[in-house]
């Protein structure tokens, strides 16, 4: 029988190389299951969830080939948990909806402080939609798009601002309540703009005889120092849709800077009685960010949320020359005589 002594150093590496790998997939994936976002740097490991099932899965083997059973079997519990975390959002089964009235395509789009603007245009050009909710439009480009598509959106609620401050809201529809605060670089909101370092605003649509809250969402990134303001500004998104009525149709689309694995955006879900339009189409873990730089895309922070007065026919997720993020763009039946 060989002596397994000389094995032993071998083991002792693997089991603390496997034990440092399951450390940050146990603390990302036990914040999921607590349903809380805590502090930096978990808002930005959330994002990569999906990703750690790689190390835990390593951690899973090392544990084993250093035949610590207590280890193994905690690498188990923590590649399961990691893994069961990670698996896409599926749609609720039972949805309660009317009869058909309108079929109505929304595109939501980041273009990167205006510098995907023609990008955008020809994306509309192209796809036609009756909604457009663009981040990061300022104020050249919001004058860009108005004036392009003033017969084919010639409705607009707009925060004009420099930079990523500014939105525009492009409608087939007539818009009211729009509530569009005076020109800054950084706006105050007043009305429908929910208050936010960058642009939020909102007006009601009329589609098909009904009136529909529409509200572009846009709060700031989860950076290390401002976790905190990105959690409220995802609150008062949250306070905004769960203040409306009832029985009021309503769109809420942008960049969340957040994705599903997220408390803060599923706290909008569950206040607003919204779904994601892309859970419904089971396509909640197609990335839209980052689209530039080294790192492919590896986060969905991009999202049009629906209230159960829509059914959605399709989902795409369009590149966009020039900007980090793809769009995403939406075809969804407004129903009613619920």
């Amino acid at each position: 029988m060989d002596d397994p002594l000389p094995l032993r150093p071998r083991h002792r590496t693997a089991a603390w190389a496997g034990g440092l790998l399951l450390i940050v997939p146990a603390v990302i994936a036990g914040c999921r299951i607590l349903d809380t976002d805590a502090v930096t740097p978990v808002p930005q490991l959330l994002s990569l969830l999906p990703w750690l099932t790689v190390p835990a899965a390593l951690g899973a083997l090392l544990a084993m080939t250093a035949r610590r059973r207590a280890l193994s079997l905690l690498a188990v519990v923590v590649l399961a948990t990691t893994a069961w975390s990670a698996l896409p959002y599926m749609p609720r089964l039972i949805t309660s909806y009317g009869l058909p009235l309108a079929r109505v395509r929304v595109l939501a789009a980041n273009i990167e402080f205006g510098e995907a603007t023609g990008a955008l245009i020809d994306t509309i050009r192209r796809e036609r939609p009756q909604l457009v909710f663009v981040s990061e439009c300022d104020r050249a480009c919001g004058h860009t798009l108005t004036s392009t598509f003033a017969t084919e959106l010639p409705h607009h609620a707009s925060v004009d601002a420099d930079g990523s401050a500014g939105s525009v809201l492009l409608s087939a529809y007539p818009l009211r309540d729009k509530g569009i605060p005076p020109a800054r670089a950084k706006p105050r909101a007043r009305g429908r703009v929910i208050p936010a370092a960058m642009g939020m605003p909102g007006a009601t649509a009329e589609i098909a005889g009904l009136p529909v809250r529409l509200q572009l969402a846009h709060p700031l990134p989860p950076l290390p120092g401002r976790v905190d303001a990105w959690k409220r500004e995802l609150g008062r998104i949250a306070t905004v849709a769960a203040g409306r009525p009832y029985d009021e149709p309503f769109l809420l689309a942008g960049d969340f800077n957040a994705s599903q694995d997220h408390a803060a955006f599923r706290a909008i879900l569950d206040r607003g009685r919204l779904q994601d339009a892309a859970r419904l189409a089971r396509t909640s873990r197609t990335p839209t960010w980052p689209t530039e730089g080294p790192v492919p895309p590896y986060v969905q922070i991009d999202h049009v949320l629906v209230s159960d007065d829509f059914s959605v026919a399709g989902i795409r997720f369009p590149a966009l020359a020039g900007s980090d993020h793809r769009a995403v763009l939406a075809d969804l039946d407004l129903r009613g005589g619920r």
